[in-house]
């Protein structure tokens, strides 16, 4: 087990290399199949993981370059663990429903690099090597999208490139002014998240590095008002680039917020929990209104993931156990169930090559597993108890309520706006007269779309009704988190900036 977590790492990129020899009449049994193993390979790290330990595990570490305390240190907690097994399981379901032949080998190979990436930002303990894996994920799907996207392809890519690429950039900044007040305070060069965790910054210093990380981890969310990229992203790429840039990617600038934001910054991050709060606020109602007035599917489902992200938000800021952990489980069941209804979508659109609402109708009656497994999949999203969904909206608000009971009861209405949209988009798609003769000859779900929707409905349920496996190792790490910003924002003086680093220059 001693290099476990960097096989999961770079196991798909290795692969993905050797993919390119695959036939291609072969390669998408072969992607599948690197998938699986890499998905049973996350469910070892499950297994051997101690959910009752204080400390990142599966750590390793070697020197990159040692002058400036660069390393190839990376290791998980409950935190993590839980987002790299959303990682390699929403991969592997991708593939699994993959329905595209255009160049299917380069599309497969840049799905498994992808999938590199993903598990790197969710394992690395250096910032710049998580800095790197944060990169490197943009190139991927800029060419899903650019190269199997819809008419605009091109505008959606570049666009989507652009906005994250200059977050991306205001966050390097923040990196290495970082790295540079360490090295100035103790001497020493180091990018590792466990050292710097443990220097007290000055309040006025911790504002303007809150503020650096913080455009990067906002556009990636994406946050109100950098949301405009995503639904063009999502509106012209095919199913695949949806379920994965829904299911993970934007699950980066949220877990970035709980990695690094917050531990590092506990001051700032209290100072500026009114302005992220309202900011979630607007993004919960004003994305649920728009998602509400959208005639096609997928924008309503798009929409809608920028509501639901502005929960995970306020759950985050919320800074106290219940809101951090609600709003870490509530990514993992927003990523299945925004995956799977961008998967629903994908299939019926393989079948009448639209995704406008008016073009259905009746749809329950000709299609009955569709609309059986699109009705479970829906009442998750609208946060139904027993459901995946239910279980971090919930822990997510009962947070901020310790915070703010008015902030909560208007966060909270995205729960009936979000109920109204999706319970109109079911209606005009399932049920009533059809609008076309073509959805009388639409086939019910096959054999490999029942394979690929299949298990997230039961992990849809059974997340729902039993989720303690999951909650208690991500509380067990929010708890030791906010024991630190305790201790840091207790001491936190200007003349007084470390806990434990040794040799302060100012001391001497």
């Amino acid at each position: 087990m001693d290099h476990l977590l960097s096989l999961i790492i770079f196991f798909p990129l290795f692969a993905g290399v050797l993919g390119f020899i695959v036939s291609k009449d072969s390669i998408k049994a072969y992607g599948i199949s690197i998938a699986t193993v890499e998905f049973l390979l996350s469910l070892a790290l499950w297994f051997n993981y101690n959910p009752n330990g204080n400390n990142f595990q599966f750590v390793e570490y070697f020197p990159l370059i040692s002058t400036y305390g660069i390393n190839y240190h990376i290791g998980i907690d409950g935190i993590s663990l839980f987002l790299i097994i959303l990682s390699t399981f929403m991969t592997m379901i991708s593939l699994i429903a993959l329905n595209i032949q255009k160049d299917i080998k380069n599309l497969v190979v840049t799905i498994l690099v992808l999938e590199m990436t993903m598990v790197g930002v969710f394992s690395a303990l250096d910032v710049i090597v998580f800095y790197l894996f944060w990169e490197l994920s943009l190139v991927p799907m800029l060419y899903i999208i650019g190269a199997w996207g819809g008419k605009l392809r091109i505008y959606a890519a570049v666009k989507f490139f652009l906005y994250t690429f200059a977050g991306s950039l205001i966050m390097l900044i923040g990196i290495l002014y970082l790295a540079n007040y360490f090295h100035s305070v103790t001497g020493i060069w180091t990018f590792s998240i466990t050292d710097w965790q443990l220097l007290v910054i000055p309040v006025h210093l911790q504002i303007l590095l809150f503020i650096a990380f913080f455009i990067g981890f906002a556009i990636k969310v994406p946050m109100f008002p950098f949301h405009t990229w995503l639904p063009y992203a999502h509106g012209q790429a095919p199913t695949i680039g949806s379920i994965i840039l829904a299911a993970v990617l934007l699950k980066m600038g949220t877990y970035g917020f709980v990695r690094f934001s917050l531990p590092l910054f506990p001051d700032a991050s209290v100072y500026f929990t009114p302005f992220i709060a309202t900011l979630a606020i607007i993004m919960i109602i004003y994305t649920a209104m728009v998602a509400f007035a959208q005639k096609d599917m997928k924008q309503v489902i798009a929409y809608s993931s920028i509501s639901h992200m502005g929960v995970i938000v306020l759950g985050t800021f919320a800074l106290n156990a219940e809101g951090i952990t609600g709003s870490v489980f509530f990514m993992l069941s927003h990523g299945v169930v925004s995956g799977a209804l961008f998967m629903l979508v994908g299939v019926i659109y393989d079948r009448r090559h639209t995704k406008l609402m008016s073009e259905f109708g009746g749809l329950a009656s000709v299609m009955p597993k569709y609309a059986t497994i699109f009705g479970i999949i829906l009442m998750s999203s609208v946060g139904l108890p027993l459901t995946m969904g239910f279980v971090g909206e919930f822990l997510s608000l009962v947070g901020f309520y310790k915070v703010s009971p008015v902030m909560t009861a208007l966060g909270g209405t995205g729960i009936i706006l979000g109920a109204i949209y999706m319970l109109n988009l079911f209606r005009e798609s399932f049920f009533g007269k059809s609008k076309s003769e073509e959805n009388s000859k639409l086939k019910d779900l096959n054999s490999k779309e029942l394979m690929a929707l299949v298990p997230l409905v039961l992990v849809v349920i059974w997340l729902g009704v039993y989720p303690k496996p999951i909650l208690t190792p991500i509380d067990t790490s929010v708890k030791k988190m906010l024991h630190l910003m305790q201790l840091k924002a207790q001491t936190t003086d200007a003349k007084e900036r470390l806990l434990v680093v040794k040799k302060d220059k100012e001391a001497k």
